[in-house]
């Protein structure tokens, strides 16, 4: 058998609806990662999965929706924010009272605190709480995602003024920031491409409209139950939901476990 590559997202992918890990989850993963390539992708920052790399005993990657990668704890790829721009959306976002927060490897702090009790329940609803309130964060450190706090609605007019970022929302009440060129498809091809993997060899899971573009690109994208019904109308499959072992029960129908 060629050596794989399976790719997962986290938050409604790996983790339960309680945000939690599945045991038959965790041995499915701790299988596979003795014959092939096991990575995460997600739009946390490293720090924010330290716990569950740990119960996963898993080294290999790719956070901040693609802006960064690591293979065997070793950071192989990096795309931060452009300064010069960044400076320039930050003081649109203050005109306008949007929060914002700032992501650098193991640090994540706002920068804003207009709306601090929405904030609260937005980083609560994905078990995390507000970060730390630093407003030179980003003079001091290079940034690798933000996390503007915006309705849906406003999303259009500011992809279009900004066109040097992507705005990537998984969640209702915020939108992930990342560089124009960056994505959780790009850098996964690359890391594929480093350790010598077939496209066709790239097995993806994942379930919001961030993890479009990845379960495109790779051999096989596999969608969740749970999954954003755009999500699942591009997937080569939709297996169970992340609450009913739907990863074990994709790995089975594929015989990869």
């Amino acid at each position: 058998m060629e050596k794989k590559l399976f790719v997962f997202d986290l938050d409604g992918t790996l983790l339960t609806s309680k945000n939690q890990l599945l045991q038959s989850t965790v041995l499915a993963l701790d299988y596979l990662q003795r014959k092939h390539t096991v990575m995460l992708a997600t739009g946390r920052s490293r720090f924010l999965i330290k716990d569950i790399l740990d119960e996963l005993t898993i080294k290999d990657y790719i956070v901040c929706n693609g802006s960064a990668a690591f293979l065997n704890d070793r950071q192989v790829f990096k795309r931060t924010l452009e300064k010069t721009k960044l400076k320039t959306l930050l003081t649109h976002f203050r005109k306008q009272k949007i929060d914002i927060a700032l992501t650098g490897l193991d640090h994540f702090c706002r920068i804003s605190s207009f709306q601090v009790s929405q904030m609260e329940q937005a980083m609560r609803s994905i078990g995390a709480e507000i970060p730390d309130y630093l407003p030179d964060f980003h003079l001091k450190n290079d940034i690798y995602q933000g996390l503007a706090f915006y309705d849906p609605q406003l999303d259009e007019r500011i992809q279009r003024e900004f066109s040097d970022f992507r705005f990537v929302r998984w969640h209702p009440s915020f939108v992930d920031i990342v560089p124009n060129q960056g994505s959780k498809a790009v850098t996964m091809l690359t890391i594929a491409q480093n350790l010598g993997i077939k496209t066709e060899n790239i097995i993806a899971f994942g379930d919001e409209i961030n993890d479009i573009e990845m379960l495109t690109a790779a051999g096989t994208g596999i969608a969740m139950g749970n999954a954003n019904d755009s999500v699942k109308a591009i997937a080569d499959f939709v297996t169970k939901t992340n609450d009913d072992d739907g990863i074990v029960y994709a790995l089975e129908k594929f015989k990869l476990l």
